[in-house]
C-alpha cells in the first residue's frame, strides 16, 4: 500500500499517533511517561508547536498539534528520536521503540478541533481502562480542567475559550462536552483520502498545497479526485437514498451541504448518514 503524503504548511493542525515497535509498550512506568512529556514540552518550545490535547496509552500515544512554522516532520523526528534514546538508556536496551512512521491526519480546525480534543482524552474510556476521562492521569484532560498542574507542552487557553470567556464556566462546559462524547461514533468514519478530516472545501484546499511539480504517478490513487457525476445519477443508480448520498460524497466532488440541498436534508443529517454508511463498509 502506498504511503500517504506528508503535507506541511504554517498553521496546520494534525492528529498524530505513533505505536510501539511490534505493538510493544512504549512506556514501562510513570517515569517513562514523565520523560515523554518532558521531551514533548521541549519540542513544543523549540518548534513553536501548540499542543491542544494528548493521551499516553500503553503502546501508543495521541497528540493534537498545531504547527505555526510548518515543521511537523522536524518536530516528530526530535520527539520520537530523543524519547527513544531516553527509553533505551533507562532500560538498558538498543533498537527501535516506535513502529515505522508516525501517522498524521490533517484536521480542519473549524470543524474538528473540539471533536478530536474530546476523542483523544476519551481513549482510555473506550479501551475500558477507566470509567471516565478524569480517572486517567496520562492525558491532557485533568490539566485542562485544572485538576493537576498543567505541563508546559499543553495549551489550554485556546481550547477553553471555545466554551466561554469565564474560565470556571468554560471548564464546566468542557467537562460536560467530554462526558457527552462517550457514546459518539469515531471521527475516523469521516476521514477522506487517508489523511484529511474536514469538509470537502478543506480537502480541496489541502490537495492544492501538494507540489504542482510532483509527478501524478507518485501520488497514491486514493488521494486523487475524479470528476463527479451529477447527483441525479447517483440517486437513480443507487438502491436507496442513503447509498446515493454516500456514493456522491465519496467522490469528493460535493460538500455535505450541496448533497443535503439536493436531497432536502440538513447537512448534519447528511453527515450522520455518511458516517452510518461508512460503518457498514
Amino acid at each position: 500500500m502506498a504511503r500517504p503524503l506528508r503535507i506541511e504548511f504554517e498553521g496546520a493542525l494534525y492528529h498524530v499517533t505513533s505505536r510501539g515497535d511490534r505493538r510493544e509498550a512504549i512506556y514501562e512506568n510513570d517515569k517513562d511517561r514523565k520523560a515523554f512529556l518532558s521531551v514533548l514540552e521541549n519540542v513544543c518550545e523549540t518548534c513553536n508547536w501548540n499542543c491542544y490535547a494528548y493521551c499516553l496509552m500503553g503502546n501508543h500515544y495521541h497528540l493534537l498539534i498545531d504547527t505555526p512554522d510548518a515543521n511537523l516532520s522536524r518536530g516528530m523526528r526530535q520527539l520520537n528520536g530523543v524519547y527513544t534514546q531516553k527509553f533505551n538508556r533507562a532500560h538498558g536496551r538498543v533498537g527501535h521503540v516506535f513502529q515505522g512512521r508516525y501517522k498524521a491526519i490533517l484536521v480542519d480546525k473549524q470543524s474538528y478541533l473540539m471533536v478530536l480534543a474530546r476523542y483523544i482524552v476519551l481513549n482510555p474510556v473506550r479501551a475500558a481502562l477507566v470509567a471516565s476521562a478524569g480517572d486517567w492521569p496520562w492525558s491532557s484532560y485533568c490539566a485542562t480542567i485544572g485538576k493537576v498542574n498543567r505541563p508546559g507542552c499543553l495549551n489550554v487557553e485556546w481550547l477553553l475559550a471555545s466554551f466561554g470567556s469565564k474560565k470556571s464556566i468554560a471548564i464546566e462546559r468542557y467537562k460536560n462536552f467530554v462526558a457527552e462524547g462517550k457514546g459518539q461514533s469515531s471521527p475516523w468514519s469521516l476521514l477522506s483520502n487517508q489523511i484529511y478530516l474536514g469538509p470537502e472545501q478543506f480537502v480541496v484546499k489541502m490537495q492544492s498545497l501538494i507540489d504542482d511539480e510532483k509527478v501524478l504517478d507518485e501520488i497514491p490513487s486514493t488521494q486523487r479526485r475524479s470528476e463527479p457525476k451529477a447527483l441525479s445519477v447517483y440517486e437513480s443508480s443507487s438502491k436507496d437514498r442513503n447509498s446515493a448520498i454516500y456514493l456522491a460524497y465519496m467522490t469528493g466532488g460535493y460538500t455535505q451541504k450541496e448533497i443535503g440541498d439536493y436531497f432536502g436534508l440538513h447537512y448534519s443529517s447528511v453527515s450522520g448518514i455518511i458516517a452510518n454508511q461508512k460503518s457498514k463498509t
